[in-house]
């Protein structure tokens, strides 16, 4: 199913963002999050993809497994980083014949430790991406006619590799125009930023569903591995100060971050989001607090299955 028949059919979405294990004992804690976060019938999951090729194969047989033993819906993450066109129309076949119905298109990090020649790329930009993406669904090779519905990337603080922040709603524009059904923002800590992305959005035409990207903070050292994630993440002066005030307890540092992503997602849902999607960091925890105290009905059949 189309991620936008399921906004229309109940508005706004919750989701979950997994990424592939790269050991035994990591897939064991990721497979004990998928199981207890099953039981909340989030709308979809996504499963993110390995810069140079790290983790690709494990994103592919994630995906399916998820697809096919849980009653969950995945998202893959598709990349521009080192591939060409018949690689990556290699994997949209195998995920046709496995039936997953979205994709998300990015750009792609570069790949850390090794020489990288982006001219080698097939696919140079994610709009590059996304019009392979809408061709390949010419093809009638998925058994959904419509093909893949497509979702891209956006940056409430802005794109890092874009400080002129009109030029990149304009390459914004363009990537959307080229057949992206929806977006998944980039994460962020001030809500300001995504509200005012959205009627960026609005005034630079673009109507499709804008779903918000939350990431609570649970450790010190995360703090600084989140501003790496997301390019140079913003953290709000009160956060920030608040945090290091509470810095030698762990445990309150987890409560600060958690009930101030609590606090994003109360004031997001008053405002009308489209949909939000945790990232989990492959652990269950901080977002089960968030949503049982957000009190989100688990409004489809909540009985997982066995993973």
């Amino acid at each position: 199913m189309h991620i936008t028949d399921i906004m229309r059919s109940s508005p706004p979405t919750f989701s979950f963002e997994f990424f592939p294990p790269k050991t035994p004992e990591a897939a064991e804690i990721l497979y004990q999050t998928i199981r207890d976060l099953e039981s909340y019938m989030p709308h979809f999951v996504s499963v993110t993809y390995g810069a140079g090729g790290s983790t690709r194969d494990l994103t592919h047989e994630l995906v399916e497994r998820i697809q096919h033993t849980t009653k969950l819906d995945p998202i893959p993450h598709l990349t521009c980083v080192c591939h060409n066109a018949e690689e990556i129309e290699a994997i949209l076949l195998r995920y046709a014949r496995s039936a997953i119905g979205n994709i998300l298109a990015l750009g792609g990090d570069r790949p850390p430790g090794v020489a990288y020649d982006k001219s080698r790329d097939s696919f140079q930009h994610a709009i590059d991406l996304v019009k392979f993406i809408r061709r390949f669904n010419e093809s009638g090779a998925h058994p959904d006619r419509r093909g893949f519905g497509v979702g891209v990337a956006g940056f409430p603080e802005g794109h890092p590799a874009t400080p002129n922040r009109l030029v990149e709603m304009d390459y914004f524009k363009a990537k959307v125009d080229a057949g992206a059904d929806y977006i998944i923002t980039q994460l962020f800590f001030d809500n300001r930023d995504f509200l005012d992305f959205r009627e960026r959005c609005v005034l630079n035409d673009i109507h499709i569903p804008i779903i918000a990207g939350i990431m609570p903070i649970t450790s010190m050292r995360g703090v600084k591995r989140m501003a790496e994630l997301a390019g140079g993440a913003r953290f709000p002066a009160g956060l920030l100060r608040t945090l290091q005030d509470c810095q030698s307890d762990p445990e309150m540092v987890r409560h600060v971050g958690i009930q101030h992503a609590l606090e994003q997602c109360h004031d997001l849902l008053d405002n009308d989001v489209a949909g939000i999607h945790f990232y989990t960091l492959n652990r269950s925890d901080a977002t089960r607090v968030i949503f049982d105290s957000l009190g989100i009905p688990r409004h489809r059949n909540a009985q997982a299955s066995s993973v």
